[in-house]
């Protein structure tokens, strides 16, 4: 996956394929929002990870850290 549209491959239609960048890929500490308290829901779907994962959940993560933290215990979830 790639992060710029401009570098993705045009599909039949001239237009970047959506399918091959993600907006997602924005590095959170990047965002605009990346400071500001994680929300209610956030911090709702990060405790259950926490849980899943056998890791101390913190109400007062940044929604950055919070996205950070997620992608860490990605691969313990999954196993």
């Amino acid at each position: 996956m790639i992060d710029d549209p401009d570098d993705a491959i045009p599909s039949k239609t001239g237009d970047p394929d959506p399918a091959e960048y993600a907006n997602t890929s924005k590095n959170p500490r990047d965002w605009v929002t990346g400071d500001e308290r994680m929300s209610r829901e956030e911090a709702a779907y990060l405790r259950v990870r926490c849980a899943e994962a056998g890791v101390d959940f913190d109400q007062t993560l940044t929604k950055a850290a919070a996205a950070e933290l997620i992608d860490q215990l990605k691969p313990q979830i999954a196993s």
